[in-house]
């Protein structure tokens, strides 16, 4: 007994709790499963294959097949080995804790039963037996959605189910239609997913794990000896393990297992209580509807809306609704979450109310889950009782009931009834003895308020059914079920031994061969999915998210594409063409698609995006990191406008989300950007038709006319080829006519004088329209044809001729002469009847009958032939015209909005020339423009930095560029044209190789179809670099260099010119005879795009008008010279003195600077003190008057340090015969020659100035020593401070540093410190006695000003004082002089002057006193 108990620890692979979960217990899956796997998963493995049919009938599903005749037996088929899942064990949900994982011959041991992967094809019960694993949100969700989808294909079709889980499963069999898996010894298993937008292959093997209490932690049937639920759940786990979820969303968060067992693509939306309305018209258009058995009409759904769930038509409730006849298309559903610890403390009351709600419905928020919809409903569940019949006599002339009252009446409106019906698997789950709510009350608890979910399974009795159904309630311990199948029991050795017989001869055999056991019986199962009537007000608070599941294969158009980083995908995988491989360096995979949809009806696109976030050892660097979600966006988008617009749809998901993309009618361009960490998988689908790809795909669309406008004007063809044909129909002509101007007016357009502009417009466009089908001018019969298929007579104007030459010399004189009143009135007569003849004309030969019409008709029949020979290209010439000339008319139009993405484009390619230098031109062009256009320049090359210049040549300016790229531009029509200019840097020594030629492209895209011409029908791609590098001499004047040009023919060049160090500020000019041209400034390299060398002219010639191509100047600051000959002189200068050189460059520009000196000296040998010579620089400027063959269709080869100051100068040509470029030596030839001809006047004139220059040296050498030897007083009377003290010191010889040092540094330390501290002290004194001074001048100053002012107020005291007594006196006069002028009053009463004068006299002796 010891030893087989000890076989079987061995085999059943224990794990420990530590090893299986995370120590703090986090809630989501992924983050369990990175710390779970241990170190099997830290090992890097590819993302799972896609599936291949040839691949899985080759598979080898034995490790080793066993000799003929041999057998193993007992302990040593144990010993057999068994298949290991590479990628490990695969993570459980936190609240399952793994003890032990065994194999299938370990816990199955029946003597009668042997493993098998189904048993019962039929049938199925994944929930009695698993009553322990309802804890987990995971579990239950997988067993809800394998029943749901179950049950929606067995309603589909009734007859045979065209979906069945365990035809996932693969193992010792072929892929045929039914295949049915057989159980391997071997332990291998291959599982068909649909994941990341293709199905896939998922490798599992069949151990399987089990807690403590020896209970299985996968979903298991009733049937012991089932495998299929084991292994798909743990394929299933796998595919959930993978997305990453917070510790809000639980562990699902938005994944969902249909889509991988399906390929349908999940539509997620939140139900919220705002849009309540808008959910119940979706299901109300999109489930079925509930409706009475005697209505004259079955249950019916809209016909605009999209088709739902079929419910089972064969239940037996028939006295409650009757079967569809159409089937359904899409599954719709929803979900409920469980509440989690980490939300606000704000949402506990929506968890609380949610929670009752749920429970009055029978559902409860511990065992969240998917539901399925089914049904709404608008009516009560019984139909109300038929009213009495009323007599007949009691229907003729009935009294009206008059209600007197003063009281106002209050009408009392019904609430309607809305409900939708909900299939549940854990209906009354974990409830117990909860009583009947007022909900249920009102749908009534009869089987019509909640029936059974009818399915193949077996139905048992209510009391079986609730001893099975019950669970644990929240609030007490979860309890063990007592079914006789449960995997609760213990594994004896014995049975073990008897099972553990060698089968490995019949592994390879099909299901026909394989030898049947008899089997017991499985337990009888019951119905699972239940459904309930769910108010439509508590629909919001009862469950979080709808999802519908679409199903692709139903759509006409798809588009599928996938994006991986190619760290994650196989070695030896090949890429198909719907998949992409990205750098592994990449932060993240991005992509961006085109989607073009053009359509007359409104369309809608389901996008689905699928996201790969973390996978393998890609997160063991990223642990701790918050995973952001993969994001997709499509945004209206054109190439004419480099401004981003508000996204129409945005998605964001961890795993796999879909959205519907709502487009009315019409052109539409998008861009689809999408983003995801390790990759991602984008798939759509639609009944309308629509084109996915990158430009190239998209750009040849877009050129075309949109279906709008094609439609449109084939439609006014169409009408105008019937009223020719018409022509002389007397019954037919005027329809056709009414048709043709129902057909190009637009809607809604009523006013008279845009109508007559427009019907002016749509002639002149019909006239235009045969001229240009005929290829020539119309003659005067088919003018007048066309005036009478019109009926207009102003049809055409004459314009004057524009030769004036052949006019007589009497009809010259009326040329510039203002005609009299007479003449005009004279004129206008004649016009007017000229016109009224030429109308009765055109009338009568429209109408039909009269020999005009006739003729006409013969015109136009022979006229429409060349028209109809290509009726779409002179019908979209007929309806562009109108569109054009009628201005703002053309709007009304529906194909006008369209006109925003129509574009044309035209592509220029050359290959990259083999050059060895890091700068260099990759093309050069001038482009004509003939009529106005908006213009975006596009450049695509293998070199990254490469920069496109655009230049008017008219006036010199260049383009506006953004990031180096070309910003769209309206381009005029101008003379010259424009230069298109592409430079680029190569870091490399060669940029192009033979065997791999590297490319350059040039998309040009305009708003029309004139796009601008090349002057050279040939592009150039070959240029001739003239090459010029030296060594920087600073100067006086700032000048690094100077160089003559001089050509023999126009040249277009393009001067390029850089430092050696970047942040130099640098000009380049260009001189003619010494007058400045053209200049640019930069900060380390400066380029000129185009500039034109012309070349000298001759006398003889100079009459001759030279061409504009040749002649032209393109910058704007080259004005034309008044002389015929051209001197040109490329120079560049140092701004700001901004170039520093170090010491080791600067001993080097003295050591260049002495050489330049003893070039310019005569008589070398006379010179006794020149510098040793040294190696010159081979560099161009070294050798200007080199003779033999010419170099300069190649680069000059130059040799230059790169750690020394040097520049370069760079011209390229076309040709090099043209140009010939020197370094500027005018000024040092002038010197030498000067300095010959003095030595040959006087000779040994060098020798001797050299001497005198010598002489003086040494004179002024003793001077300088005398004066040093002197011991004079400074001059200067601030004496320098000493800084030796401050600068450490260095021994010549190492010494070891010990304790003596140490004190006597200490020593020395302190001595410092006392020295400080006496310093300190003494500054301290003195400060104190200073402040002391400052406190007594400041008390002087005090009394000063206070003696200052009590001398003030004294002296303003007598003042005030002399004041008053002047008052006092000055009133006293006033009252006597009063006096004195009464009593003259008194006196002379009748004098009217005496007041005056007392007055005058009162003044007087008041100015006196």
């Amino acid at each position: 007994m010891s030893k087989t108990k000890g076989k079987r620890e061995t085999s059943s692979s224990k794990v420990s709790l530590s090893d299986r979960h995370p120590k703090n217990g986090g809630s989501a899956v992924a983050f369990a499963s990175m710390e779970s796997l241990g170190s099997s998963w830290k090992s890097k493995f590819p993302i799972w294959p896609e599936w291949n049919e040839a691949e899985i009938n080759k598979e080898k599903w034995d490790f080793s097949k066993p000799e003929e005749g041999k057998t193993s037996k007992g302990s040593n088929a144990h010993m057999h080995p068994m298949f290991e899942d590479p990628e490990g064990k695969v993570a459980l949900p936190t609240v399952l804790k793994v003890h032990s994982w065994k194999r299938p011959n370990e816990f199955i041991t029946n003597n009668t039963k042997t493993p098998v992967v189904i048993e019962n094809q039929s049938t199925f019960d994944l929930l009695s037996s698993n009553d322990h694993l309802m804890c987990s949100e995971l579990i239950r969700w997988i067993i809800s959605e394998i029943y749901i989808l179950w049950a929606h294909c067995k309603s589909t079709s009734p007859e045979q189910c065209t979906w069945k889980p365990w035809e996932h499963i693969y193992s010792l069999c072929k892929v045929v239609k039914g295949h049915v898996p057989l159980y391997n010894n071997y332990g291998k298993y291959v599982v068909r997913l649909y994941w990341m937008g293709c199905w896939r292959r998922v490798t599992v093997d069949d151990s399987m794990p089990f807690d403590e209490g020896n209970k299985l932690l996968l979903p298991a049937s009733t049937c012991p000896s089932e495998l299929w639920p084991m292994l798909l759940s743990k394929a299933l786990i796998k595919l959930a393990n993978i997305n990453p979820r917070s510790e809000t969303s639980g562990e699902v968060g938005e994944f969902t297992f249909i889509p991988a067992l399906t390929g349908w693509v999940p539509e997620i939306s939140p139900i919220k209580f705002t849009g309540l309305d808008q959910t119940w018209d979706f299901l109300r258009g999109t489930l079925l509807t509930y409706s009475y058995p005697d209505e004259s009409e079955e249950e019916s759904r809209p016909p605009t809306a999209a088709s739902s769930v079929l419910k089972d038509c064969s239940l037996k409730e028939a006295n409650s609704q009757k079967s569809e006849k159409r089937l359904p298309d899409d599954l719709v559903c929803a979900g409920f979450y469980p509440f989690s610890m980490h939300k606000m403390s704000s949402e506990y009351g929506q968890m609380a109310k949610s929670s009752a709600v749920l429970r009055q419905y029978g559902l409860s928020l511990m065992y969240s889950h998917i539901v399925l919809l089914t049904r709404t409903r608008d009516c009560p569940l019984e139909p109300p009782p038929k009213p009495p019949p009323v007599p007949r006599w009691k229907l003729i002339r009935p009294r009206k009931e008059i209600v007197i009252s003063d009281e106002p009446q209050k009408f009392s409106l019904s609430k309607p009834e809305l409900f939708i019906e909900v299939a549940s698997l854990f209906l009354q789950f974990g409830i117990k003895g909860s009583p009947p709510s007022e909900m249920h009350r009102r749908q009534g608890q009869s089987a019509q308020g909640r029936r059974s979910y009818e399915t193949p399974l077996v139905s048992i009795a209510e009391s079986e059914e609730a001893g099975c159904r019950e669970g644990p309630e929240p609030d007490v311990p979860q309890r063990t079920t007592n079914s006789p199948h449960n995997m609760d029991t213990e594994v004896s050795a014995e049975e073990k031994n008897k099972d553990n017989e060698d089968v490995c001869s019949d592994r390879l055999t099909s299901a026909k061969d394989q030898p049947q056991t008899p089997l017991e019986p499985c337990a009888p199962v019951k119905p699972v999915l239940t459904e309930t009537w769910v108010e439509l007000e508590d629909f919001p608070s009862c469950f979080q998210n709808m999802i519908v599941f679409h199903k692709p294969q139903n759509y006409p158009h798809q588009f599928y594409k996938c994006h991986f980083l190619s760290s994650v995908m196989p070695k030896l995988f090949s890429q198909s063409a719907a998949c992409a491989l990205a750098d592994s360096e990449c932060v993240e995979v991005r992509g961006i698609h085109y989607l073009c949809v053009d359509s007359l009806q409104a369309s809608q696109i389901f996008i689905s995006l699928s996201a790969l976030l973390i996978w393998s050892d890609s997160v063991q660097g990223r642990k701790g990191v918050q995973f952001s979600s993969a994001v997709l966006m499509v945004q209206p988008y054109s190439w004419k406008n480099l401004q981003s617009q508000l996204p129409l749809l945005t998605i964001k998901t961890s795993c796999t989300k879909a959205a519907k993309l709502h487009l009315p009618p019409g052109r539409h361009v998008l861009r689809i950007y999408t983003s995801s960490a390790l990759g991602y998988s984008i798939r759509l689908f639609s009944e309308t038709p629509f084109s996915v790809g990158d430009e190239d795909t998209i750009l040849p669309q877009i050129t075309k006319s949109s279906l709008h406008f094609t439609t449109l004007a084939s439609s006014i063809l169409t009408a105008l080829s019937k009223v020719v044909a018409s022509f002389c129909d007397v019954d037919e002509c005027p329809t056709a006519r009414r048709a043709l101007l129902k057909t190009y007016y637009p809607q809604n357009f009523t006013n008279t004088m845009k109508n007559w502009k427009l019907c002016t417009v749509f002639n002149l466009a019909v006239y235009n329209m045969f001229s240009e089908a005929l290829g020539r001018k119309l003659t005067a019969d088919e003018q007048f044809a066309l005036h009478a298929l019109t009926m207009d007579p102003a049809l055409v104007v004459n314009k004057p001729p524009s030769n004036m030459g052949h006019i007589s010399t009497d009809l010259k004189n009326w040329i510039n002469r203002e005609p009299t009143e007479e003449e005009e009135k004279a004129a206008a007569v004649i016009q007017a009847g000229f016109r009224g003849h030429l109308s009765r004309k055109i009338f009568k030969a429209a109408e039909p009958g009269s020999p005009e019409n006739a003729r006409a008709a013969q015109i136009l029949s022979d006229m429409w032939p060349k028209v109809a020979s290509d009726a779409e290209k002179h019908a979209a010439h007929l309806l562009r015209y109108i569109i054009e000339n009628c201005g703002r008319d053309a709007d009304l139009y529906p194909c006008q909005k369209d006109d925003w993405a129509n574009i044309s484009y035209a592509d220029y390619s050359t290959q990259i020339q083999d050059t060895s230098i890091s700068w260099f031109i990759v093309f050069r062009e001038v482009f004509f423009v003939t009529n106005e256009i908006l213009l975006l320049p596009k450049v695509t090359s293998q070199l990254s930095p490469c920069v496109l210049h655009v230049i008017n040549n008219d006036t010199g300016e260049e383009l506006r560029t953004v990031f180096n790229k070309i910003v769209p531009h309206v381009y005029q029509p101008n003379q010259l044209g424009y230069t298109f200019l592409a430079e680029a840097v190569s870091e490399s020594s060669k940029t192009t190789t033979t065997t791999n030629p590297l490319t350059w492209r040039m998309r040009l895209i305009g708003s029309n179809e004139f796009l601008p011409k090349p002057a050279n029908e040939k592009s150039v791609n070959k240029f001739v670099p003239k090459e010029f590098k030296d060594y920087y001499i600073p100067n006086k004047h700032n000048i690094i260099c100077r160089h003559i040009v001089e050509v023999t023919a126009d040249v277009l060049s393009t001067i390029q010119f850089e430092t050696s160090k970047s942040d130099v500020m640098i000009r380049v000019l260009i001189l003619d005879h010494g007058k400045e041209v053209t200049r640019r400034t930069g900060m380390g390299h400066i380029m000129i795009p185009v500039f034109f060398f012309l070349a000298n002219v001759d006398e003889k010639n100079q009459d001759k008008p030279s061409s504009p191509k040749q002649r032209h100047q393109v910058d704007n600051a080259q004005p034309p010279t008044e002389t015929t000959t051209h001197k040109y002189v490329v120079q560049a200068e140092v701004l700001n003195e901004s170039w520093d050189l170090d010491e080791s460059q600067l001993a080097y520009v003295h050591t260049l600077q002495d050489l330049e000196k003893s070039d310019l000296r005569v008589n070398q040998s006379a010179d006794t003190l020149a510098p040793p010579p040294i190696e010159q620089p081979k560099t161009e400027t070294a050798k200007p008057k080199e003779k033999g063959k010419p170099k300069d269709t190649k680069v000059q080869e130059t040799i230059i340090d790169q750690s020394k100051a040097y520049w370069t100068l760079r011209l390229v040509i076309d040709k090099s015969e043209n140009m010939k470029v020197k370094k500027d030596t005018e000024r040092r030839d002038e010197i030498k020659a000067l300095k010959r001809a003095w030595e040959t006047a006087e000779p040994g004139r060098a020798a001797k100035a050299l001497q005198s220059r010598l002489k003086f040296l040494e004179q002024f050498k003793e001077n300088t020593e005398n004066t040093e030897n002197k011991d004079c007083a400074p001059s200067n009377p601030f004496v320098p401070m000493d800084y030796t003290p401050f600068i450490r010191q260095e021994k010549d010889v190492p010494s070891l540093y010990n304790t003596q040092i140490e004190e006597l540094q200490t020593s020395e330390r302190m001595e410092k410190i006392q020295s400080y501290r006496l310093v300190r002290e003494n500054v301290l004194e003195l400060r104190k006695e200073e402040e002391i001074h400052r406190e007594k001048l400041k008390r002087c100053q005090q009394d000063m000003y206070a003696n200052m002012q009590a001398n003030l107020w004294a002296s303003r005291r007598k003042l005030l004082e002399v004041s008053d007594v002047y008052n006092v006196y000055n009133a006293v006069d006033k009252e006597e002089s009063e006096e004195q002028v009464s009593v003259e009053d008194e006196q002379n009463p009748g004098s009217q002057q005496q007041p005056a004068k007392a007055a005058k006299a009162a003044k007087n002796t008041g100015k006196k006193k």
